[in-house]
């Protein structure tokens, strides 16, 4: 591809869209359709349309959400609505084929619903008697283009955004942007991005840097994967305005070795982005240059955690460092950087684009715009579910995802990963927000949300995440090594039944002691499931000390 201007993308904004006049089937080739099957069906759509002659495109795509009903593939008929297939086998990929060979009506066997059915899409237009479940921002584009094509996310706006900044904003216009919007960090705390970016931009040093913390590493969380998978050029495009706002000329993306798809495809990206002129010297003509680098993270938990990210991006051991200073002034090198997660990155560009009203539109209170969870565990239809903040948790986990999988109800939702909270079915109807489950004793963390029927034992369950903060604590304060070691072995000794009253109470003083003094976010969060499972559902705990005496 030829060297792009900020002329060539105004140009291209003002092109009318193309309208395919021939058959399109698409099939999602991200890790989850790949781990059900995906592979095979695409060779067998691919061998049937040559075997057959069929004038059509087949091409690949993101994860489109529907993560439990994979292989998912769509087939799109000019002039048609698409139509989607889950658990696709290469058996039914023949017969959709052979139909659209034959002229004849498409299987109706194994329909899914499609993405339109599901959300609506971010500047797509929608029927006003249409009330979507979801609203996609970050997703918009995941299991939509091909993410291994660039051309793809140009004709649906991509980089449109980074021409706007680079032709007609300042740093500071962007920042204001992102203060308007009130877009939050989307890797759990819920920091103000826009504080971030200026903290970082007034810094001294001899150097600026921006990093993506892609080192996803919740039990059951995959947000992060699945859009760096189904939309690599949205976050990337999303660093470089990073880069332009903080005056950096490097940035990381620090990914987990454990996502070969994601970076396989981030590394094609970063490709053809420089191949474009969006990337390296000159960027669009202008006088801003930047360049990315990948730094893959080898799976410590801890790692998520930015002081300690930085200290594994630098080449040493990752363990967390005092706050003050924050990396903001004193980070990579010692130099003022920028840490974002893969989320947060995937907004900006929308942000750019449709202003930071139109974001601040979306969502309730403090929390604005939308989150994307990752919704697993006993509920029926598993997956990724992009909502607007204030929908409530039974929205989620019952309209969206139909509930209870198995005949037992609901018993409990979690979220927040290792360091979230236990919420019980009685609180389902509260709003998804920062602040609304910190009330509940939770946290929005980075997407993941576990559902739990009256069968799941939830000491057992306490138990499996402490057991998890012990083991990828890094060990570098004694808070988080001593204290979660001491309160899983009391914990051990009530699951056994031969815990006592004073047990309990003694998990409680060693929670406040890690939440207090532990040097970082994994040794302050660790106690939080057990005492969330104390809260809400300390009858079963004391069951265990009974059964314990009698």
């Amino acid at each position: 591809m030829a060297r792009l201007t900020v002329a060539d993308l105004e140009a291209r904004a003002k092109a009318p869209a193309v309208v395919s006049d021939k058959p399109v089937i698409k099939v999602g080739l991200s890790t989850c359709g790949l781990a059900a099957g995906a592979e095979p069906v695409f060779v067998a759509i691919n061998a049937a349309v040559k075997e057959r002659g069929v004038e059509c495109r087949v091409a690949r795509t993101g994860c489109a959400g529907l993560c439990s009903m994979e292989p998912l593939v769509e087939v799109a008929l000019p002039g048609k609505p698409p139509v989607m297939y889950g658990e696709v086998t290469p058996e039914l990929a023949e017969k959709i084929v052979e139909a659209i060979a034959a002229g004849k009506s498409l299987p109706a066997e194994s329909r899914a619903p499609s993405i339109g059915e599901l959300a609506q899409i971010a500047g797509e237009p929608v029927a006003p008697d249409d009330a979507p479940k979801q609203y996609r921002i970050v997703m918009r584009n995941c299991g939509v283009i091909d993410p291994e094509e660039i051309d793809e996310y140009l004709d649906r706006g991509g980089y449109q955004a980074l021409a706007k900044v680079l032709s007609s904003m300042s740093p500071e216009d962007v920042i204001e942007e992102l203060k308007t919007a009130g877009v939050r960090g989307r890797g759990g705390a819920g920091f103000p991005v826009w504080m971030k970016w200026l903290l970082t931009m007034e810094s001294e040093g001899d150097e600026h840097f921006i990093v993506c913390n892609g080192d996803e590493g919740d039990p059951g969380a995959y947000m992060d994967r699945s859009v760096l998978e189904g939309d690599p050029h949205a976050v990337l495009e999303g660093m470089i305005i990073g880069g332009y706002v903080i005056g950096a000329k490097q940035g990381f993306f620090y990914i987990r070795a454990e996502y070969p798809l994601a970076i396989q495809r981030l590394e094609r990206a970063i490709r053809q982005a420089k191949a474009a002129g969006l990337l390296g010297n000159n960027i669009l003509g202008s006088d801003f240059s930047f360049n990315v680098e990948i730094r893959l993270g080898a799976g410590a938990f801890v790692c998520g955690e930015e002081t300690a990210l930085i200290a594994s991006v630098e080449g040493k051991r990752g363990t967390p460092s005092p706050r003050p200073p924050y990396p903001s002034v004193k980070g990579l090198w010692g130099q003022p950087t920028m840490i974002n997660n893969v989320e947060s990155l995937a907004n900006l560009a929308q942000i750019i684009q449709r202003g930071g009203e139109w974001f601040s539109g979306i969502g309730m209170g403090n929390s604005k715009g939308t989150k994307v969870f990752a919704v697993t565990g006993k509920v029926k239809h598993a997956g990724l579910v992009e909502i607007p903040m204030g929908m409530t948790l039974r929205q989620v986990v019952e309209g969206i995802c139909g509930g209870s999988a198995t005949s037992s109800p609901i018993k409990a939702v979690q979220t927040g990963g290792p360091s979230g909270g236990l919420i019980p079915a009685r609180e389902l109807d509260t709003p998804i927000t920062y602040e609304h489950l910190q009330k509940l004793g939770s946290y929005m963390g980075s997407g993941g949300m576990i559902v739990m029927d009256e069968t799941d034992d939830l000491v057992e369950l306490s138990k499996f995440y402490l057991t998890f903060c012990v083991d990828e604590s890094c060990g570098k304060c004694a808070p988080c090594r001593i204290g979660g070691t001491q309160m899983l072995r009391l914990l051990d000794r009530i699951a056994a039944g031969t815990g006592t009253d004073q047990d309990v109470a003694t998990i409680r003083r060693l929670a406040n002691a890690m939440e207090k003094a532990s040097l970082c976010g994994l040794g302050q969060g660790a106690p939080n499931p057990v005492l969330s499972a104390l809260r809400y559902f300390e009858p079963e705990f004391r069951g265990r000390l009974v059964a314990g005496r009698n």
